[in-house]
């Protein structure tokens, strides 16, 4: 028997849950602050990762730490005065990240990930979406012979355990592939299997407007004024209040704010990152990452989309977007970058967890209160696979993959 449910977040992971409960006929509420993909999803480098069996894991050789200290690269930046209040994630990250835990780990996101592709792909087809969608995989270049000999080694020891598709492209193929290039480099990785994405906030905005052709409601309201209710579960909207028998947080970056007034406290902390469009040029045929210097360099609808790694810091501090600024030059010695499109960098949050793995089932000690939240870098990718979880779990179905390893319960 289906029963009314409230998500809370219409990101790509809200969006995806909504729309698999709106397919098994549940009356679904999708609530947000603003339109579907407008937060996080809105700003990723746009690739459904198939080939990211392995979690990004915390740094553990002592030379790699001293230079992520002395900021001497541009994939990692922090805030000093910021750090007190992550130490304790930023410790468990690092312990989960050693060889006692870590393989473990990796095992339950590649289960997740190994459905990234068979999942997006019938909600791709379902709402029209096919023309933001390339499925020619993407690139990892490498500026010197020896960081592209370790990578090949490394992704052909993945390939073959995973079942992953990879090519090898020496500096002359990888010159002829993306002729846009100025310089010549040592050559690439190929990985075959993702898919690419020329807008991605416009592909949760599609899978939005597929759920409201299901029935789907979508709501402006605040997520932080949910409350429990001798029936289920209450959300303040602008329509007034919506009472559900279930409720879903899939609040992604601001979970945590929901969930520690009712007792929660899971290890979550946020990674944030930046953005800027940049036109005028050629830009790459498909996404490249630049390995060495930590940024994404992504052809998108509104331009060239460099994008940064990550920025240890209060989820509100202001911007500090000197990590995009070296990021851009990083990519100036590679393309001739055109004219930025936004006067102001763009900036958003990965909600992350210590233990590096997704928060997905019920809540431990409420009733219709369920979790889909914590996907770090891979929110965009897993959405489909985690809300169809989500949703079968909601239903009682035999569930897709064991949902053990990313229940709350894991957590003290």
């Amino acid at each position: 028997m289906t029963s009314p449910v409230i998500v809370l977040g219409a990101g790509m992971v809200g969006t995806c849950t909504a729309l698999h409960l709106a397919m098994r006929g549940h009356t679904v509420a999708l609530v947000d602050r603003r339109e579907p993909g407008r937060e996080t999803s809105y700003g990723n480098a746009g690739i459904i990762q198939r080939e990211a069996v392995e979690p990004y894991a915390f740094p553990r050789s002592i030379a790699r730490l001293l230079g992520v200290a002395l900021k001497r690269g541009s994939d990692v930046n922090y805030h000093l005065r910021a750090l007190p209040r992550v130490a304790g994630g930023l410790a468990r990250y690092w312990r989960h990240s050693g060889a006692a835990h870590y393989p473990a780990i990796a095992q339950a996101h590649a289960r997740l990930i190994g459905h990234a592709t068979s999942e997006h792909a019938p909600l791709i087809a379902a709402a029209g979406a096919e023309d933001l969608v390339r499925r020619e995989g993407y690139l990892h270049i490498f500026r010197d012979a020896a960081g592209l000999d370790a990578a090949l080694a490394e992704a052909e020891a993945l390939a073959r355990s995973h079942g992953l598709r990879h090519a090898a492209l020496d500096g002359d193929a990888l010159a002829a592939a993306e002729p846009a290039l100025r310089r010549r480099l040592a050559g690439a990785v190929h990985w075959l299997d993702p898919w690419s994405v020329s807008d991605p906030g416009e592909l949760v905005a599609r899978y939005a407007a597929h759920f409201q052709r299901l029935g789907g409601t979508l709501v402006r309201g605040d997520a932080a004024t949910l409350r429990p209710t001798a029936t289920g579960w209450r959300v303040r909207t602008d329509d007034g209040p919506l009472d559900a028998e279930h409720a879903v947080v899939a609040l992604g970056p601001w979970a945590d704010l929901l969930l520690r007034p009712l007792g929660y406290r899971l290890p979550l902390f946020v990674k944030r990152g930046y953005h800027r469009h940049h036109a005028g040029t050629p830009g790459p045929r498909l996404p490249l990452y630049d390995v060495a210097r930590g940024l994404v360099i992504a052809p998108m609808r509104r331009g060239v989309r460099i994008t940064t790694g990550a920025e240890f810091a209060r989820r509100d501090a202001p911007a500090t977007p000197w990590q995009l600024g070296r990021a851009e030059a990083h990519a100036r010695e590679l393309l001739d970058l055109g004219e930025p499109v936004e006067p102001q960098p763009w900036l958003g949050g990965r909600p992350c967890t210590a233990d590096m793995k997704p928060v997905i089932g019920p809540a431990p000690r409420h009733r219709g209160l369920w979790f889909n939240f914590g996907h770090a870098h891979q929110g965009f990718t897993l959405g489909p696979v985690s809300g169809r979880l989500l949703a079968e779990l909601i239903d009682g179905e035999a569930p897709l993959v064991d949902p053990t390893p990313y229940s709350a319960q894991r957590f003290p």
